[in-house]
C-alpha cells in the first residue's frame, strides 16, 4: 500500500516509490549485486540489515525528517535500489538528498541521473528549497564526481565528521545546489539523458 505522505515520481528510466517493508526482499538481491556493503567508505547496509535499515527510513520518515524512496527500473520492472530526501529544516527550507545506492549492474546506466532529476525538481518545486545538500565520504572519489556532474558545487569539507562503524573516522565532502542554480542544472541534466543516456 502507498504510503500517502510519500508521493510516487515517474520518469523515462525509473519510478521513485514510497519506501516500505514490502522493499526489503527485493533489495536484499540489490545490495547483493555488487556486494555494496564491502565498500568501507559507504554505509549500506548487508542483506541481514537490510530490514532494519528500512526501519530507520520509516521512523524518520514518521518523524517528518526525511522521504524515502525504492527506485524500480521501468525497463525491467524490477527494484534497482533506495535514495532518501532526507535532513530536511523547513525554518531553513532546506534537504539533502543522500542514503542512495544502486546494483551495480545498473550503476552508470543513467538510473542514477534521472533519480536526482526527479528529487531536486520535487524539492525546488514542490518543497520549496531555497539549497539541496548532497554529502559523501571523503574517499568515496565516484560519489564525488557524480554529485559534482549533477552541477552541485562544494562548500567543504567536515573533517573527522563522523565515527564509522569500523572506527574510523569519516572527512565528509559537502555539496549544495541552489534554487537559483537549479533551472541551468534541470537543463543539464534533461540534455546528458537525452543525448548521453549513460552517465558519462
Amino acid at each position: 500500500m502507498l504510503n500517502q505522505n510519500v508521493p510516487q515520481l515517474s520518469g523515462e528510466l525509473v519510478v521513485l516509490e514510497p519506501l516500505g517493508l514490502n522493499h526489503v526482499p527485493a533489495l536484499q538481491l540489490v545490495v547483493a549485486d555488487g556486494k555494496l556493503w564491502e565498500l568501507w567508505f559507504t554505509s549500506v547496509p548487508e542483506p541481514d540489515s537490510v530490514k532494519a535499515y528500512v526501519g530507520k527510513a520509516l521512523q524518520q520518515q514518521a518523524e517528518g525528517s526525511a522521504i524515502p524512496f525504492a527506485v524500480r527500473a521501468r525497463h525491467s520492472g524490477e527494484v534497482v535500489g533506495c535514495t532518501r530526501i532526507c535532513n530536511r529544516v523547513l525554518e531553513h527550507r532546506r534537504a539533502e538528498i543522500g542514503y542512495t545506492w544502486y546494483g551495480k549492474s545498473v550503476q552508470r546506466s543513467g538510473i542514477n541521473t534521472e533519480t536526482k532529476l526527479l528529487l531536486l525538481d520535487y524539492c525546488f518545486n514542490e518543497l520549496d528549497c531555497i539549497a539541496v545538500e548532497f554529502r559523501t565520504h571523503w574517499h568515496n572519489r565516484a560519489s564525488r564526481e557524480a554529485i559534482a556532474r549533477l552541477g552541485a558545487r562544494q562548500d567543504g569539507v567536515l573533517r573527522n565528521h563522523q565515527i564509522m562503524k569500523d572506527g574510523t573516522l569519516r572527512d565528509t565532502v559537502v555539496f549544495s545546489l541552489l534554487d537559483t542554480e537549479w533551472p541551468a542544472a534541470r537543463k543539464h541534466l534533461r540534455f546528458r539523458l537525452a543525448h548521453h543516456g549513460a552517465e558519462q
